[in-house]
């Protein structure tokens, strides 16, 4: 099945306690395009980059196997952000963001992306999340990923979004906010009944929650002994849940294949965390995913 994912692509600067990297590929839509091609599905990319944009990023996305006609290349610097992480690894802080020509993005989709079996809109503006699900065609399974910073300046929209999508993922942190709850099977139910029939609540190195109509899921992290950068882990696991899904090659997506997705979606994730960037990502297989997910069962089977 073909995927489409709209996002951001970025370039990002990374300081944590140890190392500094800068101008790295990031943004939502690098790091969910390549999780999700690891799948062997067509994968669309929807974005907005500037004429600064580094050749070596855009051929290490090509050699992925990701389709880059729907990226808009235009007179102007791409999409940076700068950020530094505490010593836990857990916490960050933004220390810089320069917008630049992420504020033209204005999505335009080819007639094969339009079409897309799954879709994925991957962290961005819900207004540019509302112009890609206004092009579709047909009747995808769509998945939708937000933020703090769209809670709080865009709700309206953000909620009208949500509404329109089958599944909608959001962190821990933000769920309590977004519902003014702390407890989380409280919020996810909550999400819920804002319009999603699906919501998966991401707890980071503590796993995902999952929550449907008639059912509710959780999972652990697949548990690494060192972080290097985890950056784009939330990016990945939603990426690598929706190249799972178009990989069952359905029109009746199940709870329990949501559950499966989840999983693979975690364990992608673990990959990312282990160097900077989508590094790893970068050189990631099929085989290596496979052996990952396989141990991470044996771990989590009693």
């Amino acid at each position: 099945m073909s995927v489409l994912i709209a996002g951001t692509v970025a370039l990002d600067s990374i300081h944590t306690s140890t190392e500094v990297h800068n101008e790295l590929l990031g943004g939502s839509a690098s790091y969910a395009a390549m999780a999700a091609a690891l799948s062997g599905s067509t994968v669309h990319l929807c974005a907005i980059v500037g004429t600064d944009f580094p050749e070596p990023h855009h051929s290490l996305l090509v050699s992925r196997g990701v389709d880059l006609a729907n990226v808009d290349v235009v007179e102007g610097r791409t999409f940076r952000w700068t950020g530094r992480y505490h010593d836990d690894m857990n916490h960050r802080e933004t220390l810089d963001v320069s917008i630049d020509v992420l504020e033209k993005f204005n999505p335009r989709l080819t007639v094969d992306a339009a079409a897309a079996k799954v879709v994925l809109l991957a962290n961005m503006s819900p207004d540019n999340q509302l112009d890609v699900l206004g092009q579709l065609t047909g009747k995808p399974f769509i998945i939708a990923d937000s933020m703090d910073l769209w809670i709080n300046i865009a709700r309206a929209r953000l909620e009208e979004m949500m509404k329109k999508v089958d599944l909608f993922v959001i962190n821990e942190d933000e769920a309590r906010i977004f519902v003014d709850e702390r407890n989380l099977m409280t919020a996810g139910h909550r999400l819920r009944a804002m319009g999603p029939k699906y919501v998966v609540v991401k707890k980071g190195e503590h796993g995902a929650l999952l929550f449907g109509p008639n059912g509710f899921f959780t999972t652990t992290a697949y548990p690494l002994q060192k972080v290097a950068d985890p950056t784009g882990a939330g990016d990945t696991f939603a990426g690598g849940m929706t190249g799972y899904l178009a990989s069952l090659n359905k029109t009746d997506i199940t709870f329990e294949d949501l559950s499966r997705a989840v999983v693979y979606g975690s364990v992608l994730a673990s990959f990312t965390c282990e160097e900077f960037g989508v590094k790893r990502l970068g050189n990631l297989t099929a085989g290596e995913a496979a052996g990952r997910l396989a141990e991470f069962r044996s771990y989590t089977t009693f």
